[in-house]
């Protein structure tokens, strides 16, 4: 096959697909949360943990999948990860226990692992003047599966009475298991990959890597490449995981590292994977219905997919510092803005409040008279009131009736700073500090840590990630709205002062020419 700028194209959508996997669980999770909580009677923490078990998942699989890319190169590796994707769906949509579904989930982080495995093989594949579009990829391709998933979801939840073999003991087996043919279309893609040209010259085997550039790079290109790559790696006496390990945690690496762990922080801590993981829960707290919620979770994915286009079509002309500056100063007025419009809410249960509650749950299997007790109460806060439905509710009730009671009561909330607020961080995130972080990560290494650096630096994206996801349904029942937003605002000021100082600029460089910038001889 001869040289064509179409090629780079195929084989980063193909790596990338792993995000699209990634997306499509993301949102399935968070519409099955609810009935998952309802039918296994979960408490918060348990409810956190189905859904951040999964990053935990990750950082186990990022242990070893440094080494692994080394020893098999980072096509082989992106099949495994495929494969064991496929088996976590299988175990998740078939759960029969609690214990069973956060197996799955814990066997599906390894989805993630994808992501840092392609922004490698993106990075390490594409040319200097379009990397940043390609590694950006990976953003698009879990804006596509969050799109995908919230309709999916949609569709379930408005058809629910109408479709017979669906009900909401099951609803969620058909959220999870829709995974499994997309699954199957990657395993199927993942074999078209041609590997590394770079991990190839390292392990010596310049014919193929050869063979792959000149489907990857201009004919006149192909030579000073290979040269360039050679050159690079003319230091390294050995390749295995320990010695880049010290190479990475060595005193010349202190500038890189900390740009790639300050980043990863921040990307974590500011809230995106919570507010996807658990969109509909949030959009109840503003006081809208279950289908309203999940209306609202679609129109969210597509501000999700414009923004993602938006950074791939900036990310070389502004540039990777400016759109990460630029997008923590939107991610703090987001978060403001959403903490401004729910700090002044309470709730009223009055007649008319106790009727429509009634009419919503009726069918429900909820015994409605163990909220009478609660009529004529007035609560300050949205944790107040959860305080008192969980002491009238059972377990298996509670997921199903928060949002119908907070639907009903709620006053004060400012819907319209809230909705712009969630719908602006994920603009923000999306065409910012979430593709761009793994653009600087493709980037920002040497060509002898690579192999283990992006692994390292995805894992503590990834425990960020978990930390914030995890405890999301306690800190919303523990904290309130209000002040869980305030703190995701918080920790994007932080952030956005650490990057002003620590981030350059790499667009436009060669992979070789940043490390001679970033990393003394």
């Amino acid at each position: 096959m001869a040289y064509s700028n179409n090629n780079v194209t195929k084989y980063a959508l193909i790596a990338a697909f792993g995000g699209f996997i990634f997306g499509l669980d993301f949102m399935n999770i968070s519409g099955a949360i609810r009935y998952i909580s309802s039918l296994f009677e979960l408490d918060d923490l348990q409810t956190g943990r189905v859904v951040g078990i999964g990053f935990l998942g990750v950082v186990g699989a990022l242990l070893f999948v440094g080494t692994l890319c080394e020893r098999f190169g980072r096509q082989r590796v992106l099949l495994a990860i495929a494969l064991a994707y496929s088996l976590s769906s299988i175990l998740s949509a078939f759960a029969l226990s609690y214990e069973m579904l956060v197996v799955g989930r814990l066997i599906g982080g390894a989805a993630f692992a994808s992501i840092t495995v392609s922004a490698m093989y993106i990075g390490e594949i594409a040319t200097p003047d379009k990397r940043g579009k390609f590694v950006s990829v990976n953003q698009l391709m879990i804006a596509l599966g969050v799109f995908l998933a919230s309709a999916i979801n949609f569709f379930l939840i408005k058809y629910l009475d109408d479709i017979r073999l669906l009900n909401a003991e099951n609803v969620w087996r058909f959220m999870l298991g829709a995974e499994l043919i997309f699954n199957a279309v990657w395993v199927a893609l993942v074999f078209r990959l041609p590997e590394s040209p770079r991990w190839l010259l390292k392990k010596g085997r310049e014919q193929e890597a050869r063979a792959v550039l000149e489907k990857t790079v201009p004919p006149e290109q192909v030579d000073s490449t290979i040269k360039e790559v050679v050159e690079s790696f003319h230091q390294q006496s050995s390749s295995n995981t320990f010695t880049q390990l010290k190479r990475l945690f060595s005193k010349r690496m202190t500038l890189v590292l900390s740009i790639a762990i300050v980043y990863a922080v921040v990307q974590g801590g500011t809230g995106m994977n919570a507010i996807l993981s658990f969109a509909p829960m949030i959009f109840e707290q503003v006081g809208m219905s279950t289908e309203d919620g999940f209306m609202q979770t679609v129109i969210m994915s597509v501000v999700n997919l414009a923004a993602v286009f938006i950074a791939i079509f900036f990310v070389e002309k502004l540039g990777r510092r400016f759109l990460t500056l630029a997008g923590l100063i939107l991610v703090v007025v987001a978060h403001l803005s959403s903490w401004v419009g729910f700090k002044d809410s309470d709730y009223h249960l009055d007649e008319l409040a106790m009727q429509s509650i009634s009419q919503e749950l009726q069918g429900k299997g909820i015994d409605l008279a163990k909220l009478e007790p609660m009529l004529g109460q007035s609560y300050q806060n949205d944790v107040e009131l959860k305080a008192a439905l969980a002491q009238h509710l059972s377990k298996k009730e509670l997921p199903l009736a928060t949002g119908a009671v907070i639907n009903h009561s709620i006053d004060g909330v400012k819907p319209a700073l809230v909705l712009f607020g969630i719908f602006a961080i994920i603009a923000a995130f999306n065409m910012s500090i979430g593709p761009i972080l793994w653009v600087i990560l493709s980037e920002i290494f040497p060509n002898n840590v690579r192999s283990v650096a992006l692994p390292f630096a995805a894992m503590v994206q990834t425990l960020s990630s978990w930390a914030i996801s995890e405890l999301f349904p306690w800190k919303l029942n523990t904290f309130g709205a209000a002040n869980v937003f305030l703190l995701y605002a918080v920790i994007a000021v932080v952030g956005f002062a650490l990057m002003y100082m620590l981030l350059p600029e790499t667009k436009g460089k060669s992979l070789e020419t940043i490390e001679k910038d970033l990393v003394p001889a």
